[in-house]
Protein backbone atom coordinates (compact mmCIF):
# COMPACT_ATOMS: atom_id res chain seq x y z
CA UNK A 1 0.00 0.00 0.00
CA UNK A 2 1.35 3.40 -0.98
CA UNK A 3 0.47 6.81 0.43
CA UNK A 4 -0.10 9.95 -1.60
CA UNK A 5 -0.26 13.05 0.56
CA UNK A 6 -1.15 16.61 -0.39
CA UNK A 7 0.39 18.66 -1.92
CA UNK A 8 0.54 16.42 -4.99
CA UNK A 9 3.18 16.76 -7.71
CA UNK A 10 3.96 15.31 -11.10
CA UNK A 11 7.13 13.83 -9.61
CA UNK A 12 5.17 11.84 -6.99
CA UNK A 13 2.62 10.78 -9.60
CA UNK A 14 5.25 9.48 -12.03
CA UNK A 15 6.48 7.11 -9.29
CA UNK A 16 3.13 5.30 -9.32
CA UNK A 17 2.59 2.21 -11.45
CA UNK A 18 -0.44 0.22 -12.62
CA UNK A 19 -1.58 -2.05 -9.81
CA UNK A 20 -0.41 0.19 -6.97
CA UNK A 21 -2.94 0.43 -4.17
CA UNK A 22 -2.88 3.99 -2.86
CA UNK A 23 -4.31 5.88 0.11
CA UNK A 24 -4.83 9.54 -0.77
CA UNK A 25 -4.88 12.19 1.95
CA UNK A 26 -5.46 15.85 1.23
CA UNK A 27 -7.58 17.74 -1.26
CA UNK A 28 -9.77 16.44 -4.08
CA UNK A 29 -12.08 18.28 -6.46
CA UNK A 30 -15.15 16.59 -7.92
CA UNK A 31 -15.87 17.10 -11.59
CA UNK A 32 -18.28 15.32 -13.90
CA UNK A 33 -19.69 15.87 -17.38
CA UNK A 34 -20.81 19.48 -17.04
CA UNK A 35 -17.53 20.60 -15.45
CA UNK A 36 -15.42 18.93 -18.14
CA UNK A 37 -17.59 20.38 -20.91
CA UNK A 38 -17.34 23.88 -19.43
CA UNK A 39 -13.56 23.60 -19.11
CA UNK A 40 -13.38 22.28 -22.70
CA UNK A 41 -15.32 25.34 -23.84
CA UNK A 42 -12.59 27.55 -22.39
CA UNK A 43 -14.26 28.76 -19.20
CA UNK A 44 -11.61 29.37 -16.55
CA UNK A 45 -12.01 27.13 -13.51
CA UNK A 46 -12.97 28.80 -10.22
CA UNK A 47 -10.05 27.03 -8.50
CA UNK A 48 -6.44 26.36 -9.45
CA UNK A 49 -6.36 22.77 -10.73
CA UNK A 50 -2.58 22.58 -11.17
CA UNK A 51 -1.22 19.50 -9.38
CA UNK A 52 -4.72 18.58 -8.24
CA UNK A 53 -6.82 15.43 -8.51
CA UNK A 54 -10.29 15.43 -10.07
CA UNK A 55 -12.77 12.88 -8.77
CA UNK A 56 -15.49 11.80 -11.21
CA UNK A 57 -18.21 11.88 -8.59
CA UNK A 58 -21.60 13.46 -7.98
CA UNK A 59 -21.65 13.31 -4.19
CA UNK A 60 -24.77 13.34 -2.07
CA UNK A 61 -24.20 16.37 0.12
CA UNK A 62 -26.47 17.74 2.85
CA UNK A 63 -26.21 21.17 4.41
CA UNK A 64 -26.81 21.63 8.12
CA UNK A 65 -29.47 24.34 8.42
CA UNK A 66 -28.09 25.63 11.69
CA UNK A 67 -24.35 25.76 10.95
CA UNK A 68 -24.44 26.02 7.14
CA UNK A 69 -21.75 23.33 6.96
CA UNK A 70 -21.91 20.65 4.32
CA UNK A 71 -21.61 16.92 5.00
CA UNK A 72 -21.02 14.28 2.35
CA UNK A 73 -23.31 11.28 2.84
CA UNK A 74 -22.34 9.29 -0.28
CA UNK A 75 -19.44 9.75 -2.67
CA UNK A 76 -19.10 6.87 -5.08
CA UNK A 77 -17.27 7.15 -8.39
CA UNK A 78 -19.16 7.72 -11.59
CA UNK A 79 -18.35 6.09 -14.93
CA UNK A 80 -15.32 7.89 -16.32
CA UNK A 81 -15.47 7.03 -20.02
CA UNK A 82 -18.02 9.84 -20.50
CA UNK A 83 -15.16 12.31 -19.92
CA UNK A 84 -12.93 10.74 -22.58
CA UNK A 85 -13.49 13.51 -25.16
CA UNK A 86 -12.27 16.15 -22.68
CA UNK A 87 -10.03 14.55 -20.07
CA UNK A 88 -6.70 14.79 -21.90
CA UNK A 89 -7.33 18.50 -22.57
CA UNK A 90 -8.06 19.11 -18.88
CA UNK A 91 -4.76 17.38 -18.07
CA UNK A 92 -2.91 19.50 -20.61
CA UNK A 93 -4.59 22.85 -20.01
CA UNK A 94 -4.97 22.76 -16.23
CA UNK A 95 -2.08 20.58 -15.03
CA UNK A 96 -4.07 18.01 -13.09
CA UNK A 97 -2.02 15.02 -11.93
CA UNK A 98 -4.77 12.55 -11.09
CA UNK A 99 -8.24 11.42 -12.04
CA UNK A 100 -10.41 9.16 -9.88
CA UNK A 101 -13.37 7.28 -11.30
CA UNK A 102 -14.58 3.85 -12.26
CA UNK A 103 -14.44 1.76 -15.39
CA UNK A 104 -11.29 3.25 -16.87
CA UNK A 105 -10.81 5.58 -19.80
CA UNK A 106 -9.65 5.37 -23.40
CA UNK A 107 -6.59 5.90 -25.54
CA UNK A 108 -6.67 9.73 -25.53
CA UNK A 109 -6.65 9.83 -21.75
CA UNK A 110 -3.92 7.18 -21.52
CA UNK A 111 -1.76 9.25 -23.88
CA UNK A 112 -2.58 12.35 -21.80
CA UNK A 113 -1.44 10.53 -18.66
CA UNK A 114 1.88 9.78 -20.33
CA UNK A 115 2.35 13.23 -21.90
CA UNK A 116 1.29 15.33 -18.91
CA UNK A 117 2.31 13.23 -15.88
CA UNK A 118 -1.08 12.06 -14.69
CA UNK A 119 -2.61 8.79 -13.46
CA UNK A 120 -6.07 7.29 -13.45
CA UNK A 121 -7.14 5.89 -10.09
CA UNK A 122 -9.98 3.40 -9.84
CA UNK A 123 -12.27 3.78 -6.83
CA UNK A 124 -14.58 0.96 -5.83
CA UNK A 125 -18.08 1.35 -7.25
CA UNK A 126 -20.96 0.50 -4.95
CA UNK A 127 -19.11 1.74 -1.88
CA UNK A 128 -20.42 5.32 -1.85
CA UNK A 129 -21.10 5.45 1.89
CA UNK A 130 -17.77 3.83 2.80
CA UNK A 131 -15.90 6.31 0.58
CA UNK A 132 -17.88 9.20 2.10
CA UNK A 133 -16.47 8.22 5.50
CA UNK A 134 -13.00 9.08 4.13
CA UNK A 135 -14.14 12.66 3.43
CA UNK A 136 -13.30 14.75 6.48
CA UNK A 137 -14.65 18.11 5.31
CA UNK A 138 -16.22 20.05 2.48
CA UNK A 139 -14.02 23.10 2.03
CA UNK A 140 -15.93 24.77 -0.79
CA UNK A 141 -18.40 24.38 -3.62
CA UNK A 142 -18.09 26.03 -7.03
CA UNK A 143 -20.29 26.23 -10.12
CA UNK A 144 -23.41 25.31 -8.17
CA UNK A 145 -25.37 26.69 -11.15
CA UNK A 146 -24.66 23.28 -12.73
CA UNK A 147 -26.62 21.56 -9.94
CA UNK A 148 -25.33 19.80 -6.86
CA UNK A 149 -24.12 16.55 -8.51
CA UNK A 150 -22.35 18.44 -11.31
CA UNK A 151 -20.81 21.21 -9.18
CA UNK A 152 -17.14 21.25 -8.19
CA UNK A 153 -16.96 20.13 -4.58
CA UNK A 154 -13.67 20.82 -2.80
CA UNK A 155 -13.09 17.96 -0.38
CA UNK A 156 -10.50 17.09 2.25
CA UNK A 157 -9.96 13.33 2.43
CA UNK A 158 -8.01 11.01 4.68
CA UNK A 159 -6.70 7.67 3.42
CA UNK A 160 -9.08 7.58 0.45
CA UNK A 161 -8.51 4.11 -1.10
CA UNK A 162 -7.83 3.77 -4.84
CA UNK A 163 -5.90 1.58 -7.27
CA UNK A 164 -3.77 2.90 -10.14
CA UNK A 165 -5.20 1.41 -13.32
CA UNK A 166 -3.62 3.81 -15.87
CA UNK A 167 -0.18 5.24 -15.19
CA UNK A 168 2.04 7.98 -16.58
CA UNK A 169 4.21 5.40 -18.34
CA UNK A 170 1.52 4.37 -20.85
CA UNK A 171 0.33 1.26 -18.99
CA UNK A 172 -3.36 0.43 -18.65
CA UNK A 173 -4.82 -2.38 -16.60
CA UNK A 174 -8.05 -1.88 -18.56
CA UNK A 175 -6.28 -2.59 -21.86
CA UNK A 176 -4.58 -5.64 -20.36
CA UNK A 177 -7.90 -7.07 -19.11
CA UNK A 178 -9.62 -6.37 -22.44
CA UNK A 179 -6.88 -8.11 -24.42
CA UNK A 180 -6.89 -11.14 -22.10
CA UNK A 181 -10.69 -11.32 -22.33
CA UNK A 182 -10.55 -11.18 -26.15
CA UNK A 183 -8.07 -14.08 -26.21
CA UNK A 184 -10.27 -16.19 -23.93
CA UNK A 185 -13.33 -15.36 -26.03
CA UNK A 186 -11.49 -16.38 -29.23
CA UNK A 187 -10.51 -19.70 -27.69
CA UNK A 188 -14.07 -20.37 -26.55
CA UNK A 189 -15.60 -19.50 -29.92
Amino acid sequence: MKRLDYPFSEEKIRELKVGDMVLISGKLFTGRDAVHKRLHEGVAPPVDLKNQIIYHCGPVVLQDKKTGKYEVKAAGPTTSIREEPYQWEVMRDHGIVGVIGKGGMGAKTLQGCKDYGCVYFHAVGGAAQVLAEKIKSVDGVHWMDLGSPEAIWELSVEEFPVVVTMDSHGNSLHDKVNKASEEILKSVL
